[in-house]
């Protein structure tokens, strides 16, 4: 690498990471030696070490273009089946595929205009987010398939010796509290934080929410591995679809999933330093990011929750009211 790039590099691992938009206040500029105003060259592209510079690589427009494609393809066809098979629920993932599309045409238009920092803020809050939606629609469907393959009468269907139907609302709460300290750590991080303290707590933060993330996906593996042994036991329903298909298909979505979240720590756990060039270089968000998530929407496009889950059972009991429970507990008396 020549002299000039180790240069470059170097003033990177101190510098003020996405958040160069305050180079004009002549104070801070000389409290920040290694932080220089750059004069922006095509698309508004600066050295990543410059004040005003909101990417850590030159971001491309053409990948840009064709990943907001692709995510945008997989959003209409999740909509076109979540509308055929009549599952509301997937709602969610064409939530998380939406937010992805809408990630990458901001990013594509970023790459063509890098001085404007809502591009830059708002691509980045939606990238680190959207993956979270789909996380919670793998819980929302496995304690659907769960309940749809089981044997014993509602008040018994349970898992390791929890309600079937608690085990939406606990994983998917576990699902929210991630995406808000997420939420929060990419905004801290992001091009409109504040200075560099901001910035290093809200990587931390971001970290920590990855962290529980990641913890609940192990737990809730484990609920999947019971079902799964307990169906291979001959615990199944002759006139029902097979449940294989679908629980490896959510287990290939976590794994898709994982693999994002272990690539985001060692992108961050790993400081924005040159000894870690993973922030530095655009192709890894793609290939350990985006193509997963891709292969995460292909994988539930084609084994659909709703070519498995038909018919009677195939979604959660509605909570009954206190009028419904009387009525019910009155007919069970005349009966």
């Amino acid at each position: 690498m020549s002299m000039p790039g180790v240069a470059s590099l170097a003033g990177a691992a101190t510098r003020r990471l996405l958040r160069r938009d305050d180079w004009d206040d002549a104070d801070e500029e000389q409290e920040n030696s290694n932080c220089v105003k750059a004069i922006p060259g095509p698309n508004g592209h600066v050295p990543v070490d410059a004040c005003n510079s909101y990417y850590n690589f030159d971001p491309k427009f053409e990948p840009a273009v064709a990943v907001a494609i692709l995510f945008g393809i997989f959003t209409l066809i999740h909509l076109v089946l979540g509308i055929a098979y009549r599952k509301k629920f997937s709602w969610v993932l064409i939530m998380g595929a939406t937010w992805e599309t809408i990630s990458f045409v901001l990013h594509a238009l970023g790459s063509k205009d890098q001085q404007n920092i809502a591009y830059a803020s708002a691509a980045q809050i939606l990238f680190l987010l959207a993956p979270l939606w789909i996380n919670a629609f793998v819980y929302m469907t496995f304690t659907r398939a769960a309940w749809y393959y089981h044997y014993p009468p509602e008040a018994q269907r349970r898992l390791l010796g929890i309600p079937i139907t608690a085990l939406t609302k606990i994983f998917v709460w576990a699902d929210v509290l991630a995406f808000i300290i997420q939420g929060v750590g990419g905004s801290m991080a992001s091009p409109g934080s504040g200075g560099d303290i901001c910035v290093t707590e809200g990587l931390k933060v971001y970290l920590i929410g990855m962290g529980i993330q990641q913890f609940f996906i192990v737990v809730f593996c484990l609920f999947m591995i019971h079902f799964h042994i307990r169906q291979r036991t001959g615990y199944g329903y002759a006139d029902k679809p097979s449940w294989r298909p679908l629980i490896y298909t959510l287990y290939a979505t976590l794994t898709f999933i994982t693999i994002r979240i272990i690539y985001r720590i060692a992108e961050f756990a790993g400081g924005i330093t040159p000894s870690n060039p993973i922030p530095f270089h655009e192709e890894y968000s793609y290939a350990l990011d985006v193509f997963p998530m891709l292969l995460a929407l292909l994988t539930l496009a084609i084994w659909h929750p709703g070519r498995f889950l038909i018919g009677h059972d195939s979604e959660l009991p509605k909570k009954l009211s206190r009028k419904q429970r009387k009525a019910e507990r009155k007919n069970r008396d005349l009966a």
